[in-house]
């Protein structure tokens, strides 16, 4: 179903049930998945790797080049996973030599303008709101909730089950778990709610409590905190944070 206003290119591989609407423009290196939607005035370019049940709104822009002085016209991706949501205005750039794609994984939410750099890596069940802003080389862990206005810096991930507040800016890692909010960006304390409505045990919850209280509210350093609790037998929660934070290359929002 395409509407006969919309440009799309006879060399691109469209799926089954697939709804393009008015004045979009698909190019010729571009694969999308069954039963996708694509409202009025959506951009599809080359390098576009869609999965099935996207919804696309209108006036995105998909897979365009990365704003990288570098980049050289190499053939490099953009990768949109199952059961995603691309909101009006939204802006996703395709990879550089770097790591050669952008990455967008299933059951994402992209809310209204926002923009996702080069060479992003966005995880499962992500929820980007309005405006916020991904520079290059940026990985967004599963299950990430952050704000309306963020803006995080290049080169920076956001741990697994974090949620950032709006209007803030992250300059370092967040830790996995946490609530970030503030400027400048610090943590509150853990992402409590978010982590019982996907059904994380009471003991596992106090558990990381337990170890973000003693990391970021006791004084200790990250040093002295590692160094115990590596001598201790944890759940795996606990171990996930421990090899998050000593392979972290920004350091961590405290």
């Amino acid at each position: 179903m395409i509407h006969e206003t919309a440009i799309v290119s006879k060399d691109a591989k469209i799926g089954q049930n697939v709804v393009i609407g008015p004045y979009c423009v698909i190019s010729s290196d571009v694969e999308i998945g069954d039963n996708c939607h694509f409202a009025n005035g959506v951009i599809i370019d080359n390098g576009a790797r869609i999965g099935n049940n996207v919804k696309i709104y209108s006036y995105a822009s998909i897979s365009t080049d990365p704003q990288d002085l570098k980049y050289d016209n190499e053939k490099t991706t953009v990768e949109i996973g199952d059961n995603t949501v691309i909101r009006e205005f939204a802006s996703i750039n395709r990879g550089t030599t770097h790591s050669w794609k952008t990455v967008i994984g299933k059951n994402c939410l992209i809310m209204t303008y926002c923009h996702v750099a080069h060479d992003c890596i966005v995880g499962d069940n992500v929820i980007i709101s309005n405006a916020t802003q991904l520079g290059g080389h940026v990985t967004v862990e599963d299950w990430v909730i952050l704000g309306g206005v963020v803006k995080v810096h290049q080169f920076c991930t956001i741990g697994k089950h974090s949620m950032v507040g709006a209007d803030v800016k992250i300059v370092k890692d967040v830790p996995p778990y946490t609530l970030i909010g503030r400027n400048p960006a610090q943590v509150e304390g853990i992402n409590k709610i978010g982590l019982k409505r996907r059904g994380f045990e009471d003991k596992v919850i106090k558990e990381i409590e337990k170890f973000y209280y003693e990391l970021i509210f006791s004084g200790k350093s990250n040093k002295e905190v590692i160094s115990y609790y590596e001598d201790l037998e944890n759940i795996d929660e606990i171990n996930g944070c421990l090899d998050y934070i000593k392979n972290s290359k920004r350091g961590i929002h405290r």
